[in-house]
């Protein structure tokens, strides 16, 4: 089942075209990896997607429902949950305050279920378990992504959306956090995957996506795309 589909998606960004009649799909219980080089239009993407800059042109369909018109919270709220490139987090709160803001915004959750969603991700990550009263600003940067996930995580999302989560980050916490994506998946959350780090992001998705200069050009079962490596070094490097 198709759980998010986007049907000749296009946007401008100051005048410039950005994306240009992208058809993208994510099937329900999948992963799926968007890569491509920087430039392509990657963050731009995911952007549109969740609702945070307007499409040019083209549709936005989310579980059955064009999210035409939609505000971006309200996306959020539906199930489709953006971790943005760079974490974002409020260094300033502690990793216990920067989770409960991830759920705080939800209606009709109580403490009860705040504190079961909180378990669940310090047992996901234990690392923050531990550190659960420092501020989020003295984590470590994988610390930190880490963190972002979790508060996506805590909005019990049906889609989840990351970009780059892998950027400036080390090679073991890079394997963690996509094994992380991986076992998410298996236990029913959707992921769309933005990677510059296309062998990698490939390699644990169902499905991949190739963005250059704003289209699609390539997409198809990742086993196909990484064993054609004159396509890799063409559109990768």
């Amino acid at each position: 089942m198709s759980l998010l589909q986007a049907r000749g998606l296009e946007v401008k960004l100051g005048g410039v075209e950005i994306l240009r009649g992208v058809d993208l799909e994510v099937r329900e219980g999948t992963l799926v990896s968007l890569v491509g080089a920087n430039g392509a239009g990657k963050t731009t993407l995911l952007r549109a997607l969740s609702r945070l800059v307007p499409a040019t042109r083209g549709e936005i369909v989310f579980d059955g429902r064009s999210l035409d018109g939609e505000e971006a919270h309200r996306v959020t709220r539906s199930g489709l949950v953006h971790v943005p490139q760079g974490r974002q987090i409020i260094p300033t709160l502690s990793v216990e305050d920067n989770l409960r803001i991830g759920a705080g915004s939800l209606p009709g959750i109580d403490e009860a279920q705040l504190q079961a969603r909180l378990e669940a991700e310090f047992a996901r990550f234990p690392a923050l378990r531990e550190r659960r009263r420092i501020p989020g600003g003295s984590l470590s940067g994988g610390e930190q992504q880490m963190l972002a996930v979790s508060r996506a995580l805590m909005m019990k999302p049906r889609l989840l959306l990351l970009d780059e989560p892998s950027l400036g980050l080390a090679p073991q916490i890079v394997s963690a956090i996509f094994a992380t994506l991986r076992r998410l998946t298996e236990a029913g959350v959707t992921v769309l995957l933005v990677e510059q780090a296309a062998m990698t992001a490939l390699r644990i998705a169902d499905f991949g996506y190739v963005l250059q200069n704003g289209r699609i050009v390539l997409s198809g079962l990742p086993e196909d795309l990484l064993k054609d490596r004159a396509l890799v070094s063409r559109y990768l490097g």
